[in-house]
C-alpha cells in the first residue's frame, strides 16, 4: 500500500510486484501517456514503476507549476494528482487545467480525512479519486477502466433527445446546437443513461456500470449528476431529463423537456 509517509521507494513484493509480463496483458488494453503530480519520491517511484510495467508511458511532476508546464507541453492522457501538493495544490491545478479547456481524465490521490477537498475536486471536473494508502495495483486498473472508456466503439450509435445529441464514437455532445464541456466521466455517465432511457439506477449500479468500480463512495455519483443537471437542464433545480427517483438512484426521461 502506498501513502504519504514512506522513508524510501518500497516497491510491494510476491503478488503486489508489477512484472514485464503483465504488460499490456489486460483485455481492452490501450497504452497512454500518464502524467502523475506528487511531491512524495516514493508515491512518484511506485506509481511510474507499476504504469510503466503496464505499458503507460510516465511523466512525472512534483508540484503544481511542474503539472500545468507538463500538462501545457504534452497533453496527457490521464492525470494522476495528488490533492496536497506545496504552493499551488491539487485543486488548484485541477481548476487550472479545467480553466485551459483541457479534458484529460484526472484521478485524484487523497487521504483518509479529505473528504471535503475530495468531493470539491469532483465539482471542479476530476474523474476518479483513490484514497491513501492504496494499492498501486487498483491505481492501474482505474487507470485502464477511464482509458478503455475513453477508446469508444468505431460503430457506437449516436443518441439523440431532443436537442440534445451525444455520439459515443467521436465522444462528443452537445445541446441546441452547443456543444457541451463534459469531463470524460460526465461524457460516460450521460452516455450511459441516455442509451438506457426510463431505466432507475442506484448509485451502486452507475458505480459498477460507469466508473467500474464494485465498491465505492456514492457521493462520487451524486456529484456528477448535478455537474451533469447544470450542463444539460433547463433549470437544474428542477429536473426533467434526469429524474431522481428517491430511495433509489437517477433514471433518465426522455422527451421530457420543451421540443424533446
Amino acid at each position: 500500500m502506498i501513502g504519504k509517509h514512506f522513508v524510501r521507494p518500497v516497491l510491494p513484493t510476491g503478488d503486489e510486484a508489477p512484472t514485464a509480463g503483465t504488460r499490456g496483458a489486460s483485455v481492452g488494453f490501450v497504452c497512454a501517456h500518464v502524467l502523475v503530480v506528487d511531491d512524495d519520491a516514493t508515491v512518484r517511484d511506485v506509481v511510474a514503476r507499476y504504469l510503466g510495467a503496464a505499458g503507460h508511458d510516465v511523466e512525472l511532476a512534483l508540484d503544481g507549476p511542474g503539472a500545468l508546464r507538463a500538462a501545457r507541453t504534452t497533453p496527457p492522457d490521464v492525470v494522476v494528482l495528488d490533492l496536497m501538493l506545496p504552493g499551488l495544490g491539487g485543486l488548484e491545478v485541477c481548476r487550472a487545467l479545467r480553466a485551459d479547456g483541457d479534458r484529460p481524465p484526472i484521478i485524484m490521490l487523497t487521504a483518509l480525512g479529505e473528504e471535503d477537498d475530495r468531493l470539491l475536486g469532483l465539482e471542479l471536473g476530476a474523474d476518479d479519486y483513490v484514497t491513501k494508502p492504496f494499492s498501486p495495483r487498483e491505481l492501474v486498473l482505474r487507470v485502464g477502466s477511464i482509458l478503455r472508456r475513453t477508446a469508444a466503439p468505431a460503430t457506437a450509435p449516436e443518441l439523440v433527445d431532443g436537442g440534445l445529441r451525444v455520439d459515443p464514437a467521436a465522444r462528443v455532445a452537445s445541446l441546441d446546437g452547443q456543444p457541451l464541456a463534459l469531463t470524460t466521466r460526465e461524457f460516460d455517465l450521460l452516455a450511459f443513461l441516455l442509451a438506457h432511457p426510463g431505466q432507475a439506477f442506484t448509485r451502486e449500479e452507475l458505480l459498477s456500470r460507469v466508473w467500474g468500480w464494485e465498491f465505492g463512495d456514492r457521493s462520487t455519483v451524486t456529484v456528477h449528476v448535478r455537474r451533469l443537471r447544470e450542463k444539460v437542464e433547463a433549470d437544474p433545480t428542477a429536473p426533467r431529463r434526469i429524474a431522481t427517483i428517491w430511495g433509489t438512484g437517477y433514471r433518465y426521461d426522455r422527451g421530457t423537456t420543451p421540443g424533446g
